[in-house]
């Protein structure tokens, strides 16, 4: 059967939900009639879309007849380099000087082994790809080989991670009229059961699809916001992560489609409304052990686990420039909106930018993580974890530890009493955002200067298309595009 491949490894917790460990046997329905990975053919769909997310967080792809297939794992499907200087609205930026010119060509390379059927669109098999020289030699601006080496490099430190995402999205009643209005599928109360009656079928469809993908999933529920439902997808090595979570976006959109709705990641989809956020879980083991369980520190942090998650803290706004990069990100991130808008932690603070939720009796060691609240869908995944990586590794080789942790919100404290306890706000402005970005030797290096170049010559072009542009109505240009 055509299937994800993923960890079936000790698990974390996204948002203090037990969730199923990937790939058990008999948990999905054999949609790809037994045929194997290698042979789309024999599963019996008309065609392969092979799938990567460029520097705006954007799904890109190309999609070759299931015959062909076999070819494109071999030698790849010609795409063209420019890919990494798309800015969110398709506009090509040529500020980046390694990609002025809009001449050459670069392979996407199927990743083999995660192949699979989609349940939602049957005449379909998705699979994540790998950007690649023309030669088949590495290229820097590939986002998941950046990943790739920093869980690396975390494991030659004898480091492992695991990832989970809570996706929020909105969903609207589909129209034909190409204006792009927001009609929420239901505005009533939030997180109650007649919020989800609202969207039965979509939600029966998508959990099926879901399962039948290979995205295993902890919850579903109706948001807080109008319109707004979220899952949490069960942690993995952070690699499968990234791939699932692209994978989990054509799900949603194949359901919403098919119960004639729309679906909308964007991390606002109206001014003054609460966003969306892709709330990123972490969780970091030595030998199996979790470390961010068992010590002395707050919430059971052991010194390596408080290392790794000071490690975040210090460089939470280059994070964050990564992990929340768009105009949609800044409009978003508002103080009093559990989004994250302070660099504080926190045990169980949902006010705070790095929430850390703490081992409990009854769900045990493997439960504790570090959530990172700015976080949403205009960030690369892969560029996303590989940022947050970087930083928490980075504290534990450099044995840092946390300041003491808040369990208010300091949006109400004076700016005096703030700067005592080191906490300031987030970036509010691109200029702010991509100066952190370029002050951070760290998460520089993990990114690598070619790709660090591409993304800030995207993100510039993004600013200059808003410059002068009213606030609605940059958040509608956003609302509809992951």
């Amino acid at each position: 059967m055509l299937d994800v491949v993923g960890s079936g490894a000790q698990q974390t917790e996204t948002d203090q939900q037990d969730l199923p460990v990937a790939g058990v046997a008999g948990q999905r329905d054999p949609v790809a009639g037994g045929a194997s990975h290698a042979d789309p053919v024999a599963a019996g769909v008309a065609g392969v879309t092979i799938v990567w997310a460029d520097n705006n967080g954007i799904p890109r792809s190309r999609t070759v007849p299931a015959g062909q297939y076999g070819a494109a794992v071999e030698r790849g499907v010609g795409i063209t380099p420019l890919f990494a200087v798309f800015d969110s609205h398709d506009g090509i930026t040529f500020e980046h000087a390694p990609l002025g010119t809009p001449s050459g060509d670069i392979r996407l390379m199927p990743v083999a082994d995660r192949l699979v059927r989609l349940a939602g669109q049957p005449g379909f098999a998705w699979v994540p790809g790998r950007q690649v020289a023309a030669d088949g030699s590495a290229w820097p601006y590939d986002q998941r080989g950046v990943l790739e080496r920093q869980v690396a490099r975390a494991a030659a430190l004898g480091l492992d991670l695991l990832a989970g995402y809570e996706m929020e999205f909105h969903l609207s009643r589909a129209s034909d009229d190409g204006d792009g209005d927001v009609r929420p599928v239901y505005d009533g109360p939030s997180y109650g059961p007649a919020k989800m009656l609202a969207v039965d079928a979509f939600a029966e469809q998508l959990l099926r699809d879901l399962d039948r993908n290979g995205v295993p999933v902890g919850q579903f529920h109706g948001e807080y916001g109008p319109g707004q439902f979220e899952f949490n997808i069960a942690p993995a090595d952070p690699v499968t992560a990234a791939d699932r979570q692209l994978l989990a976006r054509q799900t949603v959109h194949a359901a919403a489609r098919a119960h004639g709705l729309r679906a909308g990641f964007a991390p606002l989809v109206t001014l003054g409304q609460v966003g969306n956020g892709w709330h990123l879980h972490t969780s970091v083991f030595r030998a199996g052990t979790n470390l961010l369980s068992g010590g002395d520190g707050p919430g059971g942090l052991t010194a390596e686990g408080g290392a790794y998650l000071a490690g975040l803290l210090r460089d939470l706004p280059a994070i964050v420039a990564v992990t929340a990069p768009s105009l949609s990100s800044l409009q978003r991130r508002r103080p009093g909106y559990w989004c994250g808008a302070y660099t504080f932690w926190g045990v169980e603070n949902r006010e705070a930018s790095l929430r850390f939720v703490p081992a409990t009796p009854l769900l045990g060691a493997g439960h504790a993580n570090v959530e990172l609240k700015p976080s949403d869908a205009s960030a690369n995944p892969y560029l996303a974890l590989a940022a947050v990586i970087a930083a928490g590794v980075a504290g534990v080789e450099d044995g840092l530890t946390p300041p003491d942790p808040v369990q208010e919100d300091p949006g109400g404290w004076s700016e005096e009493r703030r700067a005592a306890r080191g906490i300031r706000r987030l970036p509010v402005t691109v200029e702010q955002q991509l100066a952190e970005l370029r002050l951070n030797e760290r998460i520089r290096a993990a990114l690598g200067e070619e790709l660090v170049g591409a993304f800030i010559a995207v993100r510039e072009s993004d600013a200059a298309r808003a410059s002068g542009r009213d606030a609605a109505d940059v958040v509608r240009s956003y609302r509809w595009l992951y």
